[in-house]
């Protein structure tokens, strides 16, 4: 029986659907959960002080909840790639263990599509849902009482190795509602930002607006009993994922959205600040920047300063702008190897305490023929170890581009030009062991034909960004190397590699080409999409006719666009919905620098050109920097159209 829908009315300013529901059976088994009114948190002593004050919530509507987590054979309905994860660290390994090792966005996804697989709408809970359901009218410790049954507990304590422990669901005494597992077993992500409570009255709340972390309730096997409370409170990156945390899932009419937020757009400032103290070279072309963030708060931003791009005169210099600060710090020298050309930096972050730099070094004054060698720091950068040298041999193929990634692996890829020439392509070197060894998976082959469906070992385009999807390949666009799609028209290349660098396949990509004194920023982002930062066209090289985008706005007109711009994809980019010029409409003339120069930004022209880089730091930030100036802005704003 196919299900209807008649919206009835709202709640609290959201739609409620009436369904007449299938009588198909539902792959997730759910309880009903009724309305009532109950106090939320505990006196909040020592370490649970966020479990403080004790207030008075009314969940005002009807819910159904999953009698037990979501198992693996269940998620691997939605994504059978997942079962590769069962038995990490010992634990959920049969088909109707409790699923773990997802994270926040992997739970709502799976809710998405059994949404759509059934017809009904699924969510996770509120955190103040997951507390009333699972208190089921009780207001001690844990529903069985003040003590937590012996059979319910999972090696409930602090373990340096997990124990081979069952996760299997349903094996528990339920409570009142019906429900198993709301004590241990494994965590539950929540649908809240975590944030500490109010002391007032509330109906239906659901979290701040935004945050940090996730809330995750419930406990997990190899926890002490105590966080296992029904007024425990706990929190995660919401990228996070282990073997602890899972989640189940409610079924309800009442939809709670993330609460509108509003994006932000910060004024651009430039980065490139002279320096201050004595014995500083600080030369007239300041270009080629690297961003990353720092565990601290801060930002570190590294570029090359140089009269001249092929002199030995070359050094690499560095600013910071230091957590809650507005400005950059003057600038400081970061590298140099005494009268050799330093061409191509990268920082990154690899997001367990280190900070990575790479640079090439030439042995004469051109950026042809360079070795690489690299640094770390575990200090946020303010001290890093001696160079040393990764890529020996003087020759092509090691200009180092900033934007390094670490894959699903593990492994550390860092993107290089192939040769000084605008349509060399780039190379990869990369390490499987953490930064001790490297290599070029490149077969020695010459430079291909960069055409649409032909395959060769160089990515198609220099200066290249480069991403891995979910699928395991990497995908990178890059400038150069154009590629003429059917109509006739000219696209900036695509490449794609299923064998870890060995072999790229080409095509046009969706974007316009674009060339010198241009550089192009790909990331992942932290919600999960692609981010693309690049040009309309090049303002001196661009026929007239080819020059600027079309961009939508908010009523659905459309205008054309001039200079710098961002593209997001949501389908491992294969499309890109989301094109917007990177400017708040705000008239400004600005100093790009370098080959950038003077410009003007207003609502339909942005920078010009540059040489972009760019990070998203862990609150969601994204931060590129041009030539000489730093941009400040979120996905949120990204996917606003302008007014």
């Amino acid at each position: 029986m196919k299900r209807k829908q008649k919206a009835i009315g709202t709640v609290m300013g959201l739609w409620v659907i009436c369904p007449t529901f299938s009588f198909a059976q539902s792959l997730i088994e759910t309880v009903e959960i009724p309305s009532g009114t109950f106090y939320m948190g505990s006196t909040g002593v020592g370490e649970d002080f966020d479990e403080a004050p004790v207030h008075r919530v009314t969940i005002s509507h009807g819910f159904r909840m999953g009698k037990t987590e979501v198992t693996n054979a269940q998620f691997e309905q939605f994504r059978p790639e997942h079962r590769a994860l069962r038995g990490k660290n010992g634990v959920s390994t049969e088909d109707d263990d409790a699923v773990v090792n997802v994270t926040y966005q992997d739970a709502v996804d799976f809710c998405n599509w059994l949404s759509r697989k059934e017809g009904k709408t699924y969510r996770l809970p509120t955190e103040a849902e997951w507390e009333y359901a699972c208190r089921a009218g009780t207001y001690t410790d844990y529903y069985t009482g003040d003590y937590l049954p012996e059979s319910m507990c999972r090696n409930q304590v602090i373990a340096r190795n997990y124990k081979p422990v069952s996760l299997k669901v349903g094996q528990t005494v339920p409570n009142a509602f019906g429900l198993y597992d709301m004590h241990g077993n494994v965590e539950e992500w929540c649908l809240d930002w975590y944030a500490p409570y109010a002391a007032d009255e509330q109906t239906d709340p659901t979290g701040p607006e935004t945050g940090l972390y996730r809330v995750t309730r419930g406990g997990s096997h190899h926890t002490p009993v105590q966080y296992l409370r029904s007024a425990n409170r706990m929190a995660m990156l919401p990228e996070d994922c282990h073997s602890l945390t899972g989640f189940r899932v409610v079924q309800s009419e009442i939809v709670f959205p993330e609460k509108a937020r509003k994006g932000f757009f910060r004024e651009p400032v430039p980065f490139v600040v002279d320096p201050v103290l004595p014995g500083v070279p600080f030369y007239r072309h300041n270009h080629q920047p690297s961003i990353t963030w720092c565990d601290n708060g801060d930002l570190l931003v590294v570029w090359f300063s140089a009269n001249q791009e092929n002199g030995r005169g070359m050094v690499v210099l560095q600013s910071r702008l230091k957590a809650g600060s507005s400005s950059w710090e003057p600038a400081t020298l970061f590298f140099k190897v005494p009268d050799r050309n330093m061409t191509g930096s990268s920082v990154f972050n690899d997001g367990k305490g280190t900070l990575y730099h790479f640079n090439g070094v030439e042995a004469a004054g051109d950026w042809q023929n360079l070795m690489v060698v690299m640094r770390t720091s575990r200090d946020n950068g303010y001290t890093w170890t001696a160079p040393r040298i990764i890529a020996p041999e003087h020759t092509r193929r090691h200009q180092i581009i900033s934007g390094t990634i670490r894959t699903s692996k593990g492994w550390i890829v860092q993107a290089c030009d192939a040769g000084p020439e605008g349509n060399d392509g780039a190379a990869v070197l990369v390490s499987k062991d953490e930064g001790k060894t490297w290599a070029d998976p490149w077969d020695g082959t010459p430079k291909p034909e960069f055409a649409e469906g032909t395959t060769g070992t160089t990515i198609a385009g220099i200066h290249a960004g480069v991403v891995e999807l979910k699928d395991g390949r990497w995908m990178a666009l890059g400038r150069g190397n154009t590629i003429v799609s059917a109509d006739g028209t000219r696209h900036m290349p695509m490449s794609i590699s299923a064998d870890g660098g060995k072999t790229w396949t080409y095509s046009a990509s969706p974007f316009p080409p674009i060339d010198g004194g241009q550089r192009l920023v790909l990331l992942r982002l932290k919600e999960g999409p692609i981010l693309l930062v690049s040009f309309t066209d090049h303002p001196q090289r661009t026929p007239e006719k080819d020059r600027g985008m079309l961009f939508q706005r908010a009523d659905g007109t459309t205008f054309r666009g001039y200079g710098l711009y961002a593209a997001v994809s949501y389908d491992e980019g294969k499309t890109w919905p989301v094109k917007k010029l990177l400017t708040d409409g705000k008239y400004r003339f600005l100093n790009g620098g370098a080959w950038t120069g003077n410009f003007e930004m207003d609502a339909t022209h942005a920078e010009p050109r540059g040489y972009m880089a760019g990070t998203q730091a862990p609150d969601s930030t994204i931060h590129i920097v041009s030539s000489r100036l730093h941009y400040q802005f979120d996905l949120t704003w990204l996917e606003q159209k302008p007014e």
